[in-house]
């Protein structure tokens, strides 16, 4: 049976992303074919067709993200049943410890073929049934993301209800997941951005406070006077990630799961003298994953941005390139 299949060939960004028919995958022992109705892109997919990712083999189907419905079951495998709804967990074999992944983890869509497809393959243990009252994209937009926030946000960032938590460069999924959760905790939240649209958007899902960092160069000091902030999230590093260590309160908390404006420098008196904990966090485990599908099902929604169809993933990709997102870009397969 032939599929259509977003597929990477050679290095070179977002444009060299194509569509082409390829033979859908069957289930191995164990494993659960998911009939992807819809995904959603993450800058992880950006970064892999511009070759800035590890273990890189083509050519591959991208993807991490993706719900749909069981379409058939390997042997052995005990999953919703064929025709249920379901969403994908994406990190495969996280391992035995839950407070940090094992030698054997991956993330799906590199070096294993994702979601951007018809059909993917994928072990019955990351087959989840769909919680209700969600739409398909809604669905697609939860399991990379989603499950990156939550770990950043409750299992190591520790917020509780009252906490302020400052979350640098609002508008990608993960961190408008944080504002979220954030707000469904009953936290306050203290949201950055070089974009006044962008902010507008986080004030309307609750952010308290909004600062633009390309207008304000004291932006950290204005966070900080509005705070007292318990609770730092960062994916940027660089001096962004510098500037927040100084903006928490003694004693606080500092999470960091990405670094996409480079290395930061660090002065160890800032660390030391304030008491401060510096945590490090990446995907999750399926204990967090379960743990964020409880939330989900509590009531929150997530917020997208566009939806584009798997024809124009080129552009879809593009736009996140372009850092113009507010929320997860969607496919439609």
């Amino acid at each position: 049976m032939l599929m259509r299949a977003a597929r990477l060939h050679e290095i070179g960004g977002p444009e060299r992303l194509t569509v082409e028919s390829i033979e859908a995958p069957q289930p191995g022992p164990g494993e659960v074919l998911v009939a992807v109705r819809a995904a959603a892109l993450n800058h992880r997919d950006v970064f892999i067709t511009q070759g800035l990712y590890p273990n890189i083999t083509l050519p591959r189907t991208l993807g991490s993200d993706g719900a749909g419905e069981v379409a058939a079951l390997g042997e052995g495998a005990s999953a919703p049943v064929v025709g249920a709804a379901c969403v994908i967990d994406p990190m495969l074999e996280w391992g035995d410890d839950p407070a940090v992944w094992g030698p054997r983890a991956a993330i799906l869509g590199m070096p294993r073929d994702g979601t951007f497809a018809q059909y993917v393959a994928v072990p019955a243990e990351n087959v989840y049934a769909a919680p209700r009252g969600l739409s398909v994209e809604e669905l697609a937009a939860l399991p990379l993301a989603g499950l990156t926030a939550y770990r950043a946000t409750f299992t190591r960032g520790g917020l509780q209800a009252g906490e302020t938590v400052l979350i640098t460069g609002i508008g990608g999924g993960v961190q408008t997941f944080v504002l979220l959760f954030a707000k469904h905790a009953g936290a306050r939240v203290i949201a950055t951005s070089g974009s006044d649209a962008k902010l507008a958007r986080a004030r309307e899902l609750g952010a308290d406070v909004t600062i633009n960092y390309r207008t304000d160069e004291q932006w950290y000091k204005t966070a900080r006077a509005a705070g007292p902030i318990d609770l730092v999230v960062d994916s940027s590093g660089g001096a962004s990630l510098a500037r927040a260590v100084g903006a928490v309160r003694p004693g606080g908390r500092v999470v960091i799961y990405g670094g996409t404006t480079g290395d930061v420098t660090l002065k160890p008196f800032s660390i030391f003298w304030q008491h401060l904990d510096i945590r490090g966090t990446s995907m999750g485990s399926p204990q967090d994953f379960r743990a964020m599908l409880d939330l989900v099902a509590a009531g929150v929604r997530p917020a997208i941005d566009r939806t584009f169809p798997l024809n124009d993933i080129a552009t879809a990709a593009q736009r996140m390139q372009d850092a113009e997102q507010f929320g997860k870009i969607i496919l439609t397969i």
